[in-house]
């Protein structure tokens, strides 16, 4: 053996004891580490007792069981606003005024302090062709899916989207009708199988005390609940003439509104409608409008669509309240009549300025507010025998009760409580216009120049419509389509019935000119849009 190769085994052996030696070593220092730490471990860091979960036990009581009952029957509503509807309603001063028309004026800058909390901007605050959301609250009160809510969470929506407690499945609603007097609207869904409603109380039993639960999606947080209780009836100061509101503790804030107000029993009692507040949220006051009041106006709007209220055409300060007043005049109690509106059932029936309203069908009045609730709910077309002290003489007038928008239909203040707009519906016509109208009034008629008999005013075109696509716009005033005189909703169902798909339509209308007219006063046009109806 040369001396290279014993070199070359000398070198072999000393690396594969070298790496021995490494791999010993590694194996000892790893065992002895994870002995020092087991070691460690082993050793508590201090003498805690190790806490430990006990098995669930649920604690019933009253208010957990209301919750589960009642949380499937509220809902969270979204609306989506394009802007389209909020050009098609009232005029900007029907909003910025609570007009009463057998009461007086109340002026809302002096409500500042009451608020009404939907969850979103003001459809006054939106910008042209901006859209917007927001969110409220409701509950449903038939399996049906008919739902009760606040009039200004759904006001001048172009869409109205409802989930229900737990499903997150998004139902688009239809809108059934609303009360401007009592901020009331019902909307409803089709969700294909029955549905949980919320019982209904009866809130003249309520009283200063009582537990009350509020239910809704405050800041879009859905099925919320809070309790407090009642703390005052008949707050009917701070809002409008047909509201009296339950005020309550409960916590309740932006996206309450249109939510329920129950009983322990979980029984409705309320709608939230209002809070008052300087910081625009929960300050511990806030106001529900009485269910009995509710479910009048939901009983006339899901059988007749609208709610109508009785009128005699009489009118009243709020100075009445002092009880000098009546002293002075020779009378223990009534109302003492200020004006009486021309035309209307009062005038006609014999009574005037200055006379004293004491008694209906022999019955005494205590104030404005009991001459109000009683003329408001007596059916239209029934009479009335009105007491009066004329001159310290007593007097009997028959007074026969109409309805208060055609009462007030001349009074550009009280727009809003004329007949709703109308649906133009497709019911045995094989084409669909997709346009709501209503008639015009002798306010309208003279501004346009337009003859007793034509013409109906555009006042929603709906999504994807017909109408929409050719062009026609909400305020128009159709006066004839295909050289046929229209006047009412019935004149348009009648063409409408006469057309097939694919038949050329011609609307004339008259149209505001854009840069407007002399001395501020609206200028219009008339023009013709046309179209072709599309063949499916």
């Amino acid at each position: 053996m040369s001396w290279m190769s014993k070199l070359r085994e000398q070198k072999i052996l000393s690396v594969t004891l070298m790496v021995a030696t490494l791999a010993v070593g590694i194996v000892i220092g790893t065992v002895l580490n994870t002995g020092v730490l087991a070691d460690k471990n082993d050793k508590p860091v201090s003498d805690a007792t190790p806490l430990a979960i006990p098995n669930p036990v649920q604690l019933a009581n009253e208010f957990t069981a209301l919750a589960k009952k009642m949380e499937p029957a509220v809902v969270h509503v979204s609306t989506q606003y394009d802007g389209k509807q909020q050009q098609a309603r009232q005029q900007p001063q029907d909003r910025k005024r609570r007009p009463s028309p057998q009461e007086g004026e109340e002026d809302e800058d002096s409500m500042e302090l009451f608020r009404r909390f939907f969850r979103g901007p003001s459809p006054d605050q939106m910008p042209r062709g901006f859209r917007r959301e927001g969110t409220g609250s409701g509950f449903l009160v038939d399996p049906k899916g008919y739902i009760i809510t606040n009039h200004h969470v759904v006001d001048d929506a172009d869409k109205i989207v409802v989930k229900l407690h737990g499903d997150q499945t998004e139902y688009k609603a239809k809108l059934v009708g609303y009360d401007h007097e009592t901020d009331l609207a019902v909307i409803k869904i089709d969700a294909g199988k029955s549905l949980p409603y919320a019982p209904v109380g009866n809130s003249d039993a309520v009283q200063v005390g009582d537990w009350a639960v509020a239910i809704g999606s405050p800041f879009g947080l859905e099925a919320s609940v809070t309790a407090g209780i009642v703390s005052a009836m008949g707050r009917n100061q701070i809002g409008q003439q047909f509201q009296s509101f339950i005020q309550t503790d409960a916590a309740i804030n932006p996206g309450n509104s249109g939510g329920p107000l129950l009983n322990i029993k979980g029984e409705v009692i309320g709608v939230n409608t209002m809070i008052a507040t300087q910081s625009g949220g929960y300050q511990g006051i806030g106001f529900a409008l009485p269910v009995n009041t509710a479910v009048k106006v939901y009983n006339q709007i899901t059988k007749h669509g609208r709610v109508t209220r009785g009128s005699i055409g009489i009118g009243w300060g709020r100075n009445q309240e002092k009880a000098e007043l009546l002293r002075a005049l020779g009378t223990k109690n009534g109302v003492v009549v200020e004006t009486v509106e021309p035309g209307g059932p009062a005038e006609k029936a014999g009574i005037k300025p200055e006379d004293i309203i004491v008694a209906i069908n022999g019955k005494a009045i205590k104030d404005g507010d009991d001459l109000v609730g009683r003329v408001s709910e007596t059916p239209i077309g029934n009479t009335l025998k009105i007491t009066a002290d004329r001159a310290g003489k007593k007097m009997d007038f028959d007074v026969i009760v109409k309805d208060r928008a055609e009462v007030f239909a001349k009074d550009p203040r009280f727009s809003r409580f004329r007949k709703e707009d109308e649906p133009v519906k497709d019911e045995g016509s094989e084409v669909k216009f997709g346009i709501y109208v209503r008639g015009l009034n002798a306010e309208e008629r003279e501004e346009m120049k337009v003859e007793e008999g034509r013409g109906v005013v555009v006042t929603r075109i709906q999504e994807d419509s017909f109408a929409g696509e050719i062009g026609l716009r909400p305020n128009d005033v159709i006066l004839s389509i295909n050289r046929t005189p229209v006047s009412s909703v019935e004149d348009i169902r009648k063409v409408q019935s006469t057309l097939k798909a694919g038949a050329a339509v011609a609307f004339r209308v008259m149209r505001q000119n854009p840069l407007g007219g002399r001395n501020g006063v609206p200028r219009y046009a008339s023009t013709y849009i046309t179209g072709t109806l599309p063949v499916h």
